[in-house]
């Protein structure tokens, strides 16, 4: 027999529904046995579904969340040193991935946690800018910035794990 989606295969496989002769590379394999992709019905979990109007929504969110969220941070700068920079920067995290996965009805996937760690890094360039000018130490901010940085990456981590 040759394959039904590929010709030049020899193979002695067939659908066990339909009856469709199938190659391994067609192949899936069910709990009732080896079926073709049509009978399959191969589809992709409903969680990591994304339409364009719910990356629109997460992207929105994700700009909100991280201005918001930035503001946040820079009115707290005061307790932002050493460990609780780091705990911020959870914190901040993890209310951004909300953020974005409640604007994406609770979707998941890998598009999405980019779209949260974009927002996590926003976040951390309003805390910046806002020092920067309140304060008007310019460029020196940024040597001694040693735990915003980290508690970015931090809330980098987290934001992307509330995603997943």
């Amino acid at each position: 027999m040759q394959c039904a989606t590929h010709p030049n295969i020899e193979t002695e496989l067939a659908c066990s529904r339909c009856g469709k002769a199938i190659c391994p590379r067609c192949m899936v394999q069910t709990p009732v046995g080896a079926r073709c992709r049509e009978c399959a019905q191969v589809r992709r979990i409903p969680t990591y579904n994304i339409s364009a109007g719910i990356f629109a929504r997460a992207i929105g969110g994700a700009l909100v969340g991280g201005v918001v969220v930035g503001f946040a941070w820079w009115f707290f700068y005061v307790a932002n040193f050493g460990f609780f920079a780091i705990l911020f920067g959870l914190a901040a995290g993890y209310a951004i991935g909300e953020i974005v996965s409640v604007a994406a009805n609770r979707r998941a996937g890998p598009p999405l946690q980019a779209i949260a760690v974009a927002g996590v890094a926003l976040a951390y360039i309003v805390r910046v800018a806002l020092i920067m000018s309140a304060s008007g130490a310019g460029i020196d901010f940024l040597r001694i910035d040693l735990w915003g940085p980290l508690a970015a990456i931090a809330a980098g981590f987290v934001a992307a794990g509330r995603l997943r």
